[in-house]
């Protein structure tokens, strides 16, 4: 199935002046439309949703590597926590790929962290999903207090109570996140997290800095 949208008072709700999670959500999975291993038109890949890619790299890299991930995924967090350094430093700094990051939620938590990523800067928001996932275990895993925890994480990267709040009520936002994973589901398979293409293909290994040099050197001798 494809995801459901949320009502207007699904996601967050205010209680004694702080914005709380409701019980509803989005199920922790999608069946996705094609089949994981079908090919997908590139060019539709690379064309961005309703909200604007975040990228990495210079646009004329010879190799472009698009990842779909959920911000209370533990196995996204532990990609971004122990290899995405090395593959930035290898690969992204040097001008070899070019990496776009986009949002497939698994949850409604997952919606809010996103939410706060694009209400900063274009140039803070990378930096604020890794802080997310660094201190992944702090929030996302908690069974209470997960919004303050939010909040705390959220003051380093300028928040104050009253922005924190309107980013979490914005709806339009909110909308076009569940559309980006539609279209994710629908369009390109998506059905899991973390979700690599590259160059349109799909990594099929597990994503280890060692999988990546593979995947890229197949592209870049093809």
């Amino acid at each position: 199935m494809t995801v459901s949208k949320f009502s207007r008072r699904t996601l967050l709700q205010t209680s004694a002046g702080a914005a709380v999670l409701t019980a509803a959500g989005l199920s922790t999975a999608a069946l996705a439309q094609k089949k994981a291993d079908a090919p997908v038109s590139v060019e539709e890949l690379m064309k961005p949703g309703q909200l604007p890619d975040l990228v990495l790299g210079k646009d004329d890299a010879p190799v472009t590597i698009v990842e779909y991930a959920s911000m209370t995924c533990s196995h996204c967090g532990h990609f971004h926590n122990t290899v995405f350094d090395k593959l930035k430093t290898k690969y992204i700094d040097t001008g070899k790929v070019r990496f776009i990051m986009r949002e497939f939620p698994l949850d409604t938590l997952a919606v809010a962290a996103s939410m706060l990523t694009r209400c900063v800067s274009a140039d803070k928001a990378i930096p604020l999903v890794s802080v997310f996932f660094a201190k992944q275990e702090d929030w996302a895993f908690q069974r209470t207090n997960q919004i303050p925890e939010l909040f705390k994480i959220a003051q380093q990267a300028g928040f104050t109570k009253d922005t924190f709040d309107k980013c979490l009520t914005d709806q339009p936002l909110y909308d076009k996140l569940v559309a980006g994973r539609e279209r994710a589901s629908k369009s390109f398979g998506v059905d899991a997290t973390p979700y690599f293409f590259i160059n349109g293909k799909r990594l099929q290994d597990g994503p280890t800095i060692e999988a990546f040099d593979k995947a890229i050197g197949e592209v870049v001798k093809s």
